[in-house]
């Protein structure tokens, strides 16, 4: 078909007129987008909720598990959007693929971020940390309320694990990569915080304001370009840091990439992307067991 040959050129950035702010709006949201996570969505949403997320909008890319009921027995009503975002969307006579998670975003945006102080967008096998305060907002004060934070992955691989081990993810995966920001293949991305009511253009790892175009700043309050965030000079974790547990156990990993891409990939390919981004995380792995002290200090139950 012909929308196959021009996947390379999907749509994968739009441009939104920023939400008017109520006078009220307070609070952190989370956004993501989900497809069947029953495993491992209860703690992800536990977790979040007990640094201080306000609300959950959720994005349910056709899961066929018990996802969507799981997040309806773990958080009140009041703190729960759930939207049906299942399928694909193509664009024009070459059938360009819009990236149905920058899409999710930007509808977001649009719909809730009038809101909320701010809104982060992540995916549920990634976690904020903070490293500064008892919740996201807390650490966020470094930054001085810029309306563009960019967090750096630290990526969590085996940790030695072949099969699925007891207990929660969070107690579980210590080893993460020695280097968040190297540039090897498919090791290295961001996931943002954002004032929504700033936003102007978004795509998945990046943003632009409209005060501030390109300029995004690290958890330390320091302002970079897009660009320039991908040099050391950027990294910081000293305030919040961004948890990405990509592969867990070995048999986990196998089940990610049996269940396949949400975009339009061939088996091979995917699995290709998915072994030489397990490979980059574990050339150079160091124990990290700062969540686990945070969650033990807190007595954080998930």
């Amino acid at each position: 078909m012909r929308w196959f040959r021009a996947k390379n050129s999907a749509i994968k950035k739009f441009g939104v007129i920023p939400p008017v702010a109520d006078p009220n709006r307070h609070g952190l949201a989370i956004v993501v987008c989900v497809r069947d996570e029953a495993l491992y969505i209860e703690e992800w949403a536990k977790y979040h909720r007990a640094v201080g997320v306000r609300h959950f909008v959720v994005y349910d890319n056709g899961s066929v598990d018990d996802t969507c009921a799981i997040l309806r027995a773990t958080l009140p009503p009041d703190e729960l959007t759930i939207v049906p975002w299942a399928g694909r969307l193509f664009y024009g006579e070459d059938f360009k693929l819009i990236d149905g998670q920058a899409f999710a975003y930007s509808h977001a945006i649009s719909n809730f971020g009038h809101a909320f102080r701010f809104m982060a967008f992540i995916d549920a096998d990634e976690f904020l940390l903070p490293k500064v305060g008892l919740t996201v907002e807390e650490a966020l004060v470094a930054t001085g309320g810029f309306p563009n934070v960019s967090l750096p992955w630290h990526m969590f691989g085996t940790s030695g694990h072949k099969l699925r081990p007891e207990g929660p993810v969070l107690l579980n995966y210590t080893m993460r990569s020695a280097t968040p920001m190297s540039r090897l293949e498919h090791s290295t991305n961001f996931k943002c915080i954002v004032d929504p009511c700033e936003v102007i253009e978004v795509s998945v790892h990046q943003f632009k304001t409209r005060n501030f175009g390109d300029l995004t700043a690290n958890d330390a309050g320091k302002r970079f370009t897009r660009r320039n965030r991908k040099t050391i000079a950027f990294y910081s974790n000293g305030f919040l840091q961004l948890n990405h547990y990509y592969s867990k156990s070995e048999q986990e990993m196998a089940l990610k990439m049996a269940r396949g891409s949400n975009y339009i990939f061939s088996a091979d390919k995917l699995q290709q992307k998915m072994l030489t981004t397990l490979r980059n995380i574990e050339l150079e792995t160091v124990e990290d067991t700062s969540m686990i002290d945070f969650i033990k200090e807190q007595s954080i139950r998930i």
